[in-house]
């Protein structure tokens, strides 16, 4: 019985193969749509959940506001970490992280230039789940001057060799250090990524008492089923116990007097499972992701598949009614109904069956592709995501009965007397369902398109807005301490080159991963008033070499020796200090808690430019003069040819005996990075968009035809009564027209107040114009009348007398 079913199942589907070929594309392709996002999602949600502990294990982070501006920083104090271990018993572990910038490291005849270094206490493996290959969890870091590294790591030094015990040569900082362990690569899906751990111990500065600098990464692991909540209660305390005192000693004010000035600071606990895709901080090890980006994606992989399965549902319960007079010839002939259900359910399963396997097709396809547009590596492993079969296999059943539930029991439930009398009408009701979800379809496809406008309206605003410098034709050096004492020289033969406009130093830089250097000073004599800023330590050239401008003063000069005490503040600065377009003159104070405080004299303000992402608000900064030896080079070219020049600094670079292979960036394409996601979520909505406007369309003309099907006699007796193609074609149009124009009355206001939501988290933003939803109007109308038109117009053009000869 089941092979009849079949076997009669694929003739009825051959036998309407543009309507079967319309079902299965629109199904593949939403499933495939969904399974992608459904593999992104899931990669973004993984984030640090590798470790077995990690639902017990937050991070410390320092926050709080201080003159105006919030402080949201993702590390704090080196004591912090051994001061929660003692005066909490609920902190079970306490361990810290130190980044560190790039080291040349050698063993031998091999060296090779590293920058994934990191230094951890010795119960940092405990902590996380990083499992050594080789060595002893308890002792691994016990010892000053060892370190861990990775599997590719003591592969790249030391080859088929037993690692173990072998001793690498840091060479900037005269140091040795003994490998006492080795792991497999940090995980893709970790907030940080390094390839060698070097012992805490070894630090110096990570024993001192200062609660007034930061630098450490501080984690917790507490109880199983600990309210971290609990533990946050108890911080305020140790501000007041702790940082009180220091704040008294280094800058002559108490705890209260700094909160009197509408100041505050203190601790907060971030889980870990929420850093990537819930922080916001400054100074995080990677950058995150965003939440906000995984529930819009979240839901345009529902939308695309609820599209693709209200067509599918549509198309069948249109197409059935087509087939009332075999259902009636087949009840006369003996069918039982339970038959004709069976036959129709089976129709429906196989479809969406054929469905799922060209859909999953597709991915497997597809998936390279997306992992390089999404930037992770995604893979669709059956071990890594056992529950997807069986939602699979649930999803493909209960699509395949739900759109086979119309025709298999309704249809099959009519007398055979009146369809074969051609009594039988499709109800209103059955119409009214598919106007609703023709409807849906548009009020989501529209909603995309006003979307994916706004959020390329963003990026486009953000690559055009002026920053306040020239990113263009600059070339960025770093790593210049690796010249050593050929630093000047270097500098002076591209000063010569007549290929390079201008040259300055400094490892501050306003796009991209740079220094950061946060700077507590008071205003003139105002000690008790408090201002957060970020210093730059620049040279002379730093400003003209970046295309910045001056509001008022001068720039720093050789020709100043006292200008060793000056600063140039930027504009917000000048506003924050109080003194609006007059600050030349003025001096900011930096309190020291070792050493006397130190004064600086503004003598020139420059204009506001961006150095952070367009999300935040400019906020106060300040340029001092030195500081610059060993950072990076910035080079403004005038040259075309910029490939040559490369060339150039490379072998200059390397007849310098330089430590390190030279390196180089440029400033235009750091701001691209910076902005990455954003372009990337961009272009995954713009081809997301189009497939479910594309599966949209797709049920679209299925339906034009189903109508034009069911009013072929009407055309034919219109067409003899002298009607035209263009009045056809526009009554077939018509319906849907008005279906388009309801779903764009709905999707307008609800797309306007979800993207103005999402643009709220630009402190910069692009207005939403008319002319987008203009635009998109225009669009969903054109794309409705050409895919209507196109079958209304081959309808009209039909013979009337092919339609009108049987009656």
């Amino acid at each position: 019985m089941l092979k009849k079913s079949f076997t009669v199942a694929i003739r009825s589907l051959w036998r309407n193969k543009a309507i079967s070929a319309i079902h299965v594309l629109g199904l593949a392709l939403g499933i495939a749509t969904c399974l992608l996002i459904v593999l992104f999602i899931r990669h973004e949600w993984s984030y640090d959940r590798y470790n077995v502990q990690a639902d017990r294990i937050v991070r410390v982070t320092f926050g709080g506001h201080m003159n105006g501006h919030d402080i949201k920083e993702a590390n704090v104090m080196p004591p912090v970490a051994a001061t929660m271990k003692k005066d909490f018993p609920e902190v079970l572990e306490a361990t810290r992280l130190k980044a560190v910038g790039v080291h040349r490291i050698s063993y031998g005849t091999k060296s090779f230039r590293e920058d994934a270094l990191a230094f951890v206490d010795s119960n940092f493996f405990r902590v996380f789940t990083l499992p050594l290959i080789k060595g002893d969890l308890k002792t691994v870091l016990a010892q000053p001057y060892t370190i861990v590294i990775t599997r590719a790591m003591a592969l790249k030094y030391f080859g088929d060799e037993n690692p173990i015990g072998k001793v690498l040569d840091f060479t900037d900082d005269h140091h040795t250090l003994t490998v006492t362990g080795v792991i497999d690569a940090v995980p893709e899906a970790s907030h940080f990524h390094f390839d060698c751990f070097a012992s805490m111990a070894s630090l110096p500065e990570s024993k001192e008492p200062t609660w007034m600098s930061s630098g450490y990464y501080t984690y917790l692991l507490l109880p199983e089923g600990y309210d971290p909540k609990r533990l946050q209660a108890k911080l305020p305390g140790m501000v007041e116990k702790y940082i009180g005192p220091q704040l008294q000693k280094g800058m002559g004010v108490s705890l209260a007097q700094f909160r009197a000035g509408g100041n505050e600071i203190g601790f907060t606990l971030q889980p870990l499972t929420d850093i990537h895709l819930h922080s916001d901080l400054t100074g995080d090890l990677s950058a995150p992701g965003d939440i906000r980006y995984v529930y819009i994606l979240g839901a345009v992989a529902v939308f695309m598949l609820l599209i693709a399965c209200i067509n599918f549902m549509n198309l069948s319960t249109a197409g059935a009614t087509k087939r009332a007079k075999e259902v009636g010839i087949r009840k006369v002939l003996g069918s039982l109904r339970g038959q004709l259900v069976g036959q129709f359910l089976v129709e429906s399963l196989l479809l969406t069956a054929v469905a799922m396997i060209i859909g999953l097709a597709l991915v497997g396809l597809s998936l390279p592709a997306f992992s390089r547009l999404a930037g992770h590596d995604l893979s669709l492993g059956w071990t890594a995501l056992p529950w997807l079969l069986p939602v699979l296999v649930l999803f493909t059943l209960l699509t395949g009965l739900l759109a086979g539930a119309y025709p298999a029991f309704f249809l099959s439930a009519f007398r055979p007397v009146a369809v074969l009398k051609g009594l039988f009408k499709a109800g209103k009701g059955s119409a009214g369902l598919r106007s609703s979800l023709v409807v849906f379809q548009f009020f989501i496809s529209i909603s995309l398109m006003i979307g994916t406008a706004v959020v390329y309206r963003q990026l486009s605003y953000i690559q055009h807005k002026k920053l306040g410098y020239d990113r263009d034709q600059v070339v960025i050096v770093p790593d210049m301490w690796a010249l050593g004492d050929g630093q000047p020289f270097y500098r002076q033969q591209l000063a010569k080159d007549p290929r390079i406009a201008s040259v300055a130093a400094s490892g501050y830089l306003p796009a991209g991963n740079s220094y950061g250097n946060n700077f507590l000073v008071y205003a003139d004599n105002h000690s008790d008033k408090f201002a957060n800023t970020l210093r730059y330590q620049v040279d002379e050239q730093y400003i003209p070499t970046l295309g910045m401008e001056m509001k008022a003063g001068r720039n720093f000069s050789k020709a100043f020796g006292a200008d060793s005490t000056a600063i140039i503040i930027n504009e917000t600065a000048a506003q924050n200090f109080g003194w609006g377009d007059n600050a030349i003159g003025h001096s900011v104070t930096e309190p020291n808690r070792d050493r006397p405080a130190t004064t600086y004299h503004v003598i020139g303000v420059v204009k506001d430019f961006h150095f952070r992402s367009l999300r935040e608000m400019i906020t106060p900064l300040v340029m001092t003069l030195g500081g610059t030896e060993g950072s990076s080079l910035i080079i403004r070219t005038k040259t075309k040819d910029v490939a040559d020049l490369l060339t150039s600094l490379r072998k200059q670079w390397t007849d310098q005996k330089a430590r390190i292979p030279f390196s180089y960036s440029f400033l235009d394409q750091r701001f691209q990075d910076t902005y990455q996601a954003e372009m990337n979520i961009g272009r995954i909505l713009g081809i997301f968009a189009g497939l479910t406007i594309f599966v949209a369309c797709l049920g679209l003309f299925g339906l034009a035809t189903f109508t034009a099907e069911q009013r072929t006699r009407e055309i034919g007796i219109r067409k003899v009564l002298g009607a035209n193609i263009a009045g056809i074609v526009a009554l077939l149009s018509r319906d849907f027209l008005r279906l388009v124009v309801l779903a764009f009355g709905i999707a307008a206001p609800l797309a306007w107040w979800m993207m103005n939501k999402w643009l709220q988290d630009f402190a910069y933003r692009a207005t939403i114009g008319w002319w987008i939803f203009a635009l998109a109007a225009m669009l969903a109308l054109m794309i409705t009348l050409a895919t209507v038109g196109f079958r209304a117009i081959r309808a009209a053009r039909a013979n009337p007398i092919n339609s009108l000869r049987s009656e």
